[in-house]
């Protein structure tokens, strides 16, 4: 296992849209080297989620996990490590809500940013199985964020109101009491 480096925003990969992973690989020792990797990558960092395009690997494979319910984020809901190889989304809902988000990407930073709160996932597993799962709120919005580096997006792309864009710092002195429209803290 290898602490990979994280790219950061202008980073031409980060741009670039990523390569669907061929389900004949899953099982392989580069597959297997690439996960082990990227969760030893996100674990260093602090995060809670990574996409292959943050570590300079152009392939449609993110991991996440949340492993404690008091994160940089707030209280969040506990979710073990899982693999998401060539993953979909589809909205189920019009609701949307805002969060403050950080990225490993863009270090430092943070900005709010209103997504769907109800959605689908659909995804290989890292055994090649199908699967898919429903998401609300906060963790709707942690699949979004991670995905979006697979298209070549990042958060602050999404951001409509450059005025809730700040550095860790003054958000932390600023708009750490924010709240969003269901009543949670948008902490980081």
């Amino acid at each position: 296992m290898t602490v990979r480096e994280v790219i950061r925003m202008g980073h031409p990969s980060l741009r670039v849209p990523a390569v669907p992973y061929s389900s004949e690989l899953l099982g392989s020792a580069e597959f297997n080297e690439l996960v082990s990797d990227m969760r030893e990558t996100l674990h260093a960092y602090g995060g809670i989620g990574l996409a292959a395009p943050q570590i300079d690997v152009s392939l449609r494979i993110v991991v996440i996990e949340i492993e404690n319910t008091s994160t940089r984020y707030g209280n969040i809901e506990h979710t073990p490590f899982e693999v998401y190889i060539n993953p979909t989304i589809t909205s189920i809902a019009e609701e949307t809500a805002g969060y403050w988000e950080g990225c490993l990407s863009v270090p430092g930073m943070m900005g709010y940013v209103e997504r769907p709160q109800h959605i689908r996932v659909d995804y290989l597993t890292s055994e090649g199985a199908e699967k898919s799962l429903e998401a609300h709120g906060f963790l709707a919005t942690v699949f979004q964020h991670e995905f979006d580096h697979l298209d070549g997006t990042l958060y602050v792309d999404r951001i409509k109101d450059l005025s809730l864009f700040s550095f860790e710092e003054e958000f932390a002195q600023f708009h750490a009491d924010t709240k969003n429209e269901n009543g949670l803290s948008e902490t980081d």
